[in-house]
């Protein structure tokens, strides 16, 4: 399977309810209010998902912190919510550095402060399933 289509199904969903809210609230609200419609759009959706899970994050196989993430869904793809006028390369990148932290596969970046919905799809190339540190 094609790494960068990996749970493209749960991706996808995720995308449609990021969609939905962008439509009825359009821009210009404060991260929280997406965070919150984003919320009840997966919830009608039946997307399974941990609000602000507070994650471990590794260096070198030991904790050295934690830090929330604001979805967990499907216990597999990490969801992070800007609501900024554009994403820039600093954004990517910190998406990525905290996938390789949390040792997730998958992650998106959804932008709710432009005025069409912007996301990115993220993709851990360091990624180890069988790791010993796994996401707590």
């Amino acid at each position: 399977m094609n790494e960068q289509l990996k749970h493209e199904d749960i991706t996808h969903k995720i995308i449609g309810c990021a969609m939905r809210v962008h439509t009825i609230l359009g821009n210009g609200f404060q991260e929280i209010i997406y965070q919150r419609a984003l919320e009840i759009e997966m919830g009608l959706a039946g997307i399974l998902f941990e609000k602000e899970k507070e994650m471990k994050i590794f260096y070198r196989e030991l904790e050295i912190g934690k830090r929330r993430v604001d979805f967990f869904v499907e216990n597999l793809i990490m969801v992070e919510l800007k609501a900024i006028i554009e994403l820039d390369d600093v954004h990517l990148a910190q998406g990525l550095n905290y996938l390789e932290a949390y040792n997730a596969e998958i992650g998106l970046l959804i932008n709710f402060g432009s005025k069409s919905l912007s996301y990115k799809r993220l993709l851990n190339k360091k990624y180890k399933e069988n790791k010993l540190t796994k996401i707590q």
